[in-house]
């Protein structure tokens, strides 16, 4: 297979056809991890998806979706090797992302309610996910549905993200929380609230 011999797809390459979009000067390095739904998925102009990145819309090939695109990952974006996006709904990743190795982001859950039916087989809840543009997100992270990600935005390595994360701030831990933001003109350590009455 010539993209195997040349290490990468390229927007001119006849597999960036199945694609939504595909932008100028993109790449997805070879091999790519397990993927389908291309037709969903728009890559932005100058991205890169390292080897190894699963990018999915949908449970499985030939699915119809509701939104269009599923994923969209914006300009100048690196997707670090073995990273997982798998998108149901919608996963909208602002430019000028950075993201290290193996990374999970998905805009949706597993039902639990039926105690009489199995986790697996229950109904799915989709949630959309944003990252903000500038941002940076480490090694091992977990974006969960409904992560609203604001710009200029650090999220430490092995972090756990849900909800809403303000822009230029740090965020570590599982779950995520702040530990720095930037108030206008410096970076200034977050102060935790103080307990509560016990």
């Amino acid at each position: 297979m010539w993209a195997g011999r040349v290490a990468a797809i390229g927007p001119t390459d006849k597999a960036a056809r199945n694609y939504g979009r595909f932008g100028t000067g993109s790449i997805v390095a070879w091999p790519p991890g397990a993927g389908f739904g291309e037709r969903w998925i728009w890559l932005g102009n100058d991205t890169l998806i390292a080897a190894h990145v699963t990018l999915s819309a949908g449970m499985g090939p030939g699915q119809e979706m509701v939104t269009d695109p599923v994923v969209s990952i914006g300009d100048r974006c690196v997707i670090g090797r073995g990273t997982a996006i798998v998108g149901h709904f919608s996963i909208d990743i602002g430019d000028d992302v950075y993201m290290g190795m193996n990374i999970y982001i998905t805009d949706q859950n597993h039902g639990y309610e039926d105690l009489d039916q199995p986790i697996g087989t229950q109904t799915p809840r989709d949630d959309a996910v944003s990252i903000g543009s500038g941002s940076w997100i480490g090694s091992g992270a977990v974006i969960l549905p409904g992560a609203q990600i604001g710009s200029h935005v650090v999220v430490g390595a092995n972090s756990v993200v849900r909800g809403v994360v303000p822009d230029n701030c740090v965020v570590v831990g599982s779950p995520a929380r702040v530990v720095r933001r930037h108030n206008g003109s410096a970076w200034v350590r977050d102060t935790p609230d103080p307990p509560g009455p016990g």
